[in-house]
């Protein structure tokens, strides 16, 4: 959830080399809707989906056809992967049905979908959220995918954060990171403890020597500052004609470097309780308080409007609210 704005109305379309450190706004090309027939799509719920599906009705118009992106399918495997693993530890979605599948007005210009699982009592988990947003603009189309898994005060352990963002056929944005929860400068123990030792730096080599990414900045100096420094942070763009080269990256070594990212999760972090003195648990919660309000207020409240009706976005927001704890200012 940790993004820059523009990205909502103006993703990257395609990177120059100088532009490798920091990039603006682009306006965004036309993103191809992959049809499958009336019918044969999945709900968009969860881990359930693979598509955005605004509507089955046969006859569809294209702004009513199942939109299929690669790294969505990624995520969502993703997703599944984490849900069987912690089983037990995740409570079932308690999402209201019109916000875990949601649609801008008649003209169903953006579609989106929400699920979050809360921990069960007990367990480290604080929640699981996992999000879609698919947005037709006058250029093309804007496609967000999105997997938190954030823990809860009887770890310190980092959350896991995944969001890949594509306004393009050929060109996408990737925030993968263990977000830290303590300040790394006053704590290399926790340096030492998740980051040195489980050599989660080495993941980021791997994605980042392949030769069509580009290191991603955000505009926020704030969004910059809540991020680890292993964290991945990348454009990957294939120029032009490059649709089944970004599909291969996507499913190939993107999919391999997130996977092994979670297992180290998993391992290092989703399991491990923490001891820890009550002033140093009260500053934790506090950054993570201010992380999460920061999410919401940089990207959620500013843009999600813009995406949906007034009544849509305000339930959404709400939902999300309540999944980080975040009561309305």
């Amino acid at each position: 959830m940790l993004r820059p704005q523009h990205h909502l109305l103006s993703p990257p379309a395609t990177i120059s080399p100088s532009s490798a450190v920091s990039f603006p706004p682009l306006p965004p090309r036309v993103l191809p809707l992959r049809r499958r027939g009336a019918g044969t799509g999945t709900p968009l719920r969860g881990k359930t989906s693979s598509a955005v599906r605004a509507s089955s009705a046969p006859g569809a118009t294209e702004s009513e056809v199942v939109v299929v992106v690669a790294h969505r399918e990624v995520v969502r495997a993703l997703a599944s992967r984490a849900e069987a693993r912690l089983g037990a530890r995740l409570l079932p979605s308690a999402v209201p049905p019109d916000v875990a599948e949601f649609r801008s007005g008649g003209a169903g210009n953006a579609v989106g979908s929400l699920d979050v699982r809360r921990g069960a009592p007990g367990s480290t988990i604080d929640f699981m959220l996992q999000s879609s947003l698919h947005c037709k603009v006058p250029n093309g189309a804007i496609d967000i995918t999105s997997l938190l898994i954030f823990l809860n005060a009887s770890t310190d352990a980092p959350h896991f954060l995944m969001e890949i963002i594509q306004g393009s056929p050929t060109s996408i944005v990737v925030i993968l990171d263990l977000l830290p929860r303590k300040d790394l400068g006053l704590h290399p123990e926790y340096i030492e403890k998740y980051y040195e030792s489980t050599q989660v730096d080495k993941l980021r080599e791997k994605i980042e020597e392949l030769p069509q990414t580009r290191l991603y900045r955000s505009q926020s100096l704030f969004v910059r500052s809540a991020f680890s420094p292993t964290a991945i942070l990348i454009s990957i763009d294939c120029g032009q004609g490059g649709e089944s080269t970004l599909e291969e990256i996507v499913y190939g070594q993107l999919a391999t470097v997130a996977n092994e990212l979670l297992q180290i999760w998993l391992d290092c972090c989703a399991d491990r309780a923490s001891e820890m003195e009550e002033g140093e648990r009260e500053s934790m919660l506090k950054r993570d308080q201010i992380v999460r309000s920061k999410s919401i207020e940089v990207d959620l409240t500013s843009n999600l409007p813009r995406m949906f009706d007034p009544d849509v976005a305000s339930r959404v927001i709400a939902e999300i609210r309540k999944a980080f704890g975040v009561e309305e200012a």
